[in-house]
C-alpha cells in the first residue's frame, strides 16, 4: 500500500510532536490512546488506530519511570503498533507485541539522550547563576528538537520497512508465531493492570475495584448501552472520585481550620 508524501510527513510531526510532549509540553497527547487515532487517521484508518491505542494504552496504565529504571517507550510503541496494525495487517493483540522491540529501542534513544545532556546541566548552572534564562531555553529547546527528531527518524525507518515489506512479512510468518504474539498482547493489558494494583493497593479501594467490575457487566448486559459502556463507567468513576475529593477536602479544611482555633484560643 502506498502513501503521499504528506502522510509520511504527517506522520513524521506527529511522532516529533509526542516524542516532546512526553516529557516537555501537556505529558498527555503522547499516550498510546490518543497517538493510535491520530496514527491511523493519517494512514487512513481511523478505527484500527483506536482499537490498537487502547490495547496498547491498557498494557502501559501502570508503566512508571521509578529512578533509572524507564519502562519502554510509549511513544514508539504505541505509534509503531498502529503501523503494523494498518499497513501489515497485523491484528491489534499481535501489533502491539510485535512493536515491543521498537518501544525498547525508543527508550535506549531516551536513555542515551539523557546521557548525552548529563555534562550539559553544568552549562545550565552557569545560565542560572548569571541570570541568563535565553541560554536555559537554548538547552531545553535543543534537547527537545534531538529528542523529536530521534523518535521521528527512527519510525520512518520502520514506516517505510513496513510500508514495503508489511504485507510479505506477515505472509512469511508462521501462525503458531502469530497466534503467539496475539496471546502475549492479549496479555500484556492484564500485566499493566496488575502493575497499577500494585502501585494503589489499598484496601479502601477494593470496594470501588469490585463494583467497577459489576458496574461493567451490568451496563455491558444492556444493549442499548453496551455501546458507550466504557464511556459511562469511566464518567460514574469520575463522579466518586470528584466527590470523594470534595469529602476529603472539607475535613482536611475543617481540621485546619479547628487547629488555628485552637491555637488562638491557647495563645
Amino acid at each position: 500500500m502506498d502513501y503521499s508524501i504528506i502522510q509520511i510527513a504527517l506522520v513524521f510531526i506527529v511522532t516529533f510532536i509526542a516524542a516532546i510532549d512526553q516529557f516537555s509540553f501537556l505529558e498527555s497527547l503522547y499516550q498510546p490512546i490518543v497517538m493510535g487515532p491520530a496514527i491511523g487517521a493519517i494512514l487512513g484508518d481511523v478505527q484500527t488506530g483506536l482499537i490498537v491505542g487502547a490495547t496498547y494504552q491498557l498494557m502501559t496504565i501502570g508503566n512508571m519511570p521509578v529512578g533509572g529504571a524507564q519502562p519502554p517507550n510509549a511513544v514508539i510503541g504505541g505509534i509503531m503498533a498502529t503501523v503494523f496494525a494498518v499497513i501489515a495487517g497485523l491484528p491489534p493483540t499481535a501489533a502491539v507485541a510485535a512493536a515491543i522491540p521498537f518501544a525498547l529501542l525508543g527508550q535506549y534513544g531516551v536513555t542515551l539522550l539523557f546521557t548525552a545532556m548529563s555534562p550539559v546541566m553544568t552549562k545550565a548552572d552557569d545560565y542560572a547563576h548569571s541570570a541568563d534564562p535565553a541560554g536555559i531555553r537554548k538547552i531545553n529547546y535543543f534537547a527537545m528538537a534531538i529528542l523529536g527528531l530521534i523518535f521521528g527518524v527512527v519510525v520512518l525507518m520502520f514506516f517505510f520497512a513496513g510500508a514495503a515489506f508489511g504485507e510479505q512479512l506477515v505472509a512469511a510468518i508462521p501462525q503458531w508465531i502469530m497466534d503467539g504474539l496475539s496471546a502475549a498482547g492479549g496479555m500484556m493489558k492484564f500485566v499493566g493492570f496488575a502493575i497499577l494494583l500494585k502501585v494503589m493497593m489499598s484496601r479502601n479501594l477494593w470496594g470501588f475495584y469490585f463494583a467497577g467490575f459489576a458496574g461493567a457487566i451490568i451496563i455491558s448486559a444492556n444493549e442499548k448501552l453496551s455501546g458507550p459502556a466504557l464511556l459511562l463507567i469511566a464518567l460514574i468513576g469520575f463522579a466518586i472520585a470528584f466527590w470523594d475529593y470534595q469529602i476529603q477536602t472539607k475535613f482536611k479544611t475543617a481540621q485546619v481550620t479547628q487547629n488555628v482555633e485552637g491555637e488562638e484560643d491557647g495563645i
